[in-house]
């Protein structure tokens, strides 16, 4: 590949909106292992919110994506190879993005969690209001 493709292909990799119109590679080869990576992100896209018994998994998965990224990057940057594995290696990085887009905006607040906080901090803010209206600091004494 001549030094000029291979800007032009770097250049598509990181322009804004690259990940516009494509699409999640069905799979992808990391770190030796074949992951489902279409299906992945639409299941897990498919929840509101990620399970907490997920969580761990989810940004696992999100760690190892942008790791073959980088990998995948520095080889179309340095590796002698032709044109035609370099446009692949750009399709495989931009569906990487692409799938680390739609992992990156999903809710890993567990909302049963936070409404119980919610809940008893107004349940604090209440309480203390009435102390201060009644005019009784000591939540102890009672009358």
């Amino acid at each position: 590949m001549k030094p000029y493709e291979r800007k032009q292909l770097l250049a598509r990799v990181e322009r804004e909106g690259a990940t516009v119109g494509a699409s999640i590679p069905e799979t992808i080869d990391i770190q030796g292992d074949r992951l489902a990576l279409r299906e992945f992100v639409f299941e897990t896209r498919s929840r509101e919110s990620v399970p907490a018994n997920e969580r761990e998994r989810v940004e696992q998965a999100k760690k190892n994506l942008r790791r073959e990224r980088l990998q995948r990057k520095q080889r179309l940057e340095d590796a002698d190879i032709p044109r035609e594995e370099g446009e692949r290696l750009v399709e495989s990085i931009v569906g990487i993005d692409r799938a680390l887009n739609a992992l990156s905006d999903l809710g890993t607040t567990d909302i049963e969690r936070e409404a119980d906080a919610n809940e008893a901090a107004d349940r604090k803010r209440w309480m203390s209001f009435l102390k201060q209206a009644l005019g009784n600091e000591d939540s102890n004494a009672r009358r």
